[in-house]
């Protein structure tokens, strides 16, 4: 298994730029119709979003495998939230992967049979709650840090609704902690920006493909960050 991570891990930034790609088309789309272009290009742009998102299923076959080693490591973590928020969140990436693997494979004709809607749906729960994780975990990150800086500063963190002044000195704290802590601040954007992809697809929050397009291409561009620059990745 290790050596098929390895591999797997090698089209990772690939998945990251036909990701870009793929919601930068949706943002083109919806801007086209929202100008009145012609139909003809924007059923073009519709069939590369389409080619976009089947490429993208084809290079992800497999990273369940990558998700499980994730959980395995991350059960072993000292921090009880740490371990909990990280290892459901790559056991739902897995299951997340698998229905998206399940997907490529109807929609390739392999599985004919397949019920791409009901699978979708599925895999949409799975992919908003290791999202909703990862957003925990970043939203606990983040709070033991600006308590770490509060101590450092002789104070403590105040409740943000005790007075005016306490709400300036946390939202001081809070642009100060995620100033010095850039991997924490690219992944809490990241993931802010993700989630509204699922609520979207499940039909929990419609923002339509604007809104949708937008913030895929903004965590595809923070993604593709993280592997150029590695220390930019929030570790573990």
């Amino acid at each position: 298994m290790e050596s098929w991570v390895r591999f797997n891990a090698q089209s990772q930034a690939k998945e990251r730029v036909f990701r870009a790609a793929q919601y930068a088309c949706t943002l083109l789309g919806y801007s086209l119709h929202r100008a009145g272009s012609a139909e003809k290009l924007r059923l073009t742009v519709s069939q590369l979003e389409a080619h976009m998102s089947l490429t993208r299923k084809l290079l992800r076959l497999g990273n369940s495998a990558e998700a499980l080693e994730a959980a395995k490591r991350s059960i072993h973590l000292k921090d009880g939230v740490l371990r909990l928020c990280l290892t459901l969140s790559h056991l739902n990436r897995a299951m997340y992967f698998a229905c998206d693997n399940l997907l490529w494979a109807g929609k390739t004709g392999l599985l004919p049979t397949l019920d791409q809607r009901k699978w979708s749906q599925r895999s949409f729960r799975y992919y908003l709650l290791a999202l909703i994780l990862n957003l925990v975990r970043d939203v606990y990150e983040l709070r033991l840090l600006m308590e770490c800086e509060a101590r450092s500063r002789g104070s403590r963190v105040e409740e943000p609704d005790t007075a005016p002044s306490g709400v300036a000195s946390q939202l001081q704290l809070l642009l100060s902690v995620l100033h010095h802590n850039p991997p924490l601040l690219l992944d809490l954007l990241k993931n802010s920006c993700d989630v509204f992809v699922p609520l979207d697809r499940l039909g929990l929050y419609s923002t339509g493909p604007g809104w949708v397009g937008a913030c895929g291409l903004t965590s595809s561009v923070l993604s593709i960050l993280t592997i150029v620059h590695p220390w930019l990745k929030l570790k573990p």
